[in-house]
């Protein structure tokens, strides 16, 4: 690793998925500070390009669920560079949908998107870290909503307890030289973020849930994504990371007394 900084990544290889907005867009210009080459990729183009530390995100377009396309993606970083070092799932999410209603075609969607898009995405870059000395590691970003019920969110919730499961079987599979780690994001602040939470009000009050009487902010995330692909964690592997402020405080004393925390 170059240099005595862990958390210089300069010569090495990023793949982030959904790297364009949201939480993808912060992780990708944190690579991008610390001196990394990233390659991105969503359906669309960001309207601007992703940039930071005078360094721009590598665009491919590309639906994480087609294996074809997925591949695309690896050969494309693989072309700029000679390797992968880092892969990012970050592609994800889901609208509400009543479970007792939901489609199965809907549901296969879900599914396809936060659960076997990362086994796509891991596969297609496991040969190449393989090869190399230096190994590599893939973070699996996953949500609290697979780990705690997910009224409205059935087949997300179920994908994203998948993704858990991946993250422990590829690290025993794959390990020592790939590590796996699967972040577990809860509740942040994002431009999407009014959608699911209602106003200010709405999301200050989410926030009074929460240990850390707040939402997170996408950075507090992309922090801790840096510190599992840096050699700080070195011995970090096959595990779940909660990033979630605390998490949300126990129903019972809301009902039972009116106060959230």
């Amino acid at each position: 690793m170059p240099g005595t900084d862990p958390l210089d990544f300069s010569g090495q290889s990023v793949i982030v998925t959904g790297g364009t907005r949201g939480l993808g867009a912060v992780i990708t210009r944190s690579f991008l500070e610390r001196g990394a080459n990233v390659v991105t990729c969503a359906r669309r183009p960001p309207e601007i390009p992703i940039e930071a530390g005078g360094r721009v995100a590598d665009f491919v377009a590309a639906d994480v669920r087609d294996p074809s396309q997925v591949a695309d993606v690896v050969a494309a970083a693989v072309d700029a560079t000679d390797r992968v070092d880092v892969l990012v799932n970050n592609a994800g999410g889901a609208p509400p949908a009543d479970s007792a209603t939901a489609s199965p075609r809907f549901n296969e969607k879900i599914v396809a998107l936060n659960l076997l898009a990362p086994l796509s995405f891991a596969q297609a870059v496991r040969p190449v870290m393989d090869a190399q000395p230096t190994g590599g590691v893939i973070i699996n970003i996953a949500s609290v909503s697979g780990q705690r019920p997910n009224p409205m969110g059935a087949a997300y919730g179920a994908a994203k307890a998948g993704l858990i499961n991946l993250t422990q079987t590829l690290a025993h599979e794959w390990g020592p030289t790939i590590r796996v780690v699967a972040p577990v994001v809860g509740m942040i602040v994002t431009e999407d973020a009014h959608l699911f939470y209602g106003d200010d009000d709405g999301i200050a009050a989410v926030g009074h849930t929460l240990a850390m009487d707040r939402m997170g902010d996408p950075q507090e995330v992309a922090d801790v994504v840096m510190f599992c692909a840096s050699p700080l964690a070195r011995w970090v592997t096959g595990c779940a990371i909660p990033v979630h402020g605390g998490g949300e405080g126990p129903g019972y004393i809301a009902a039972s007394t009116g106060h959230v925390g």
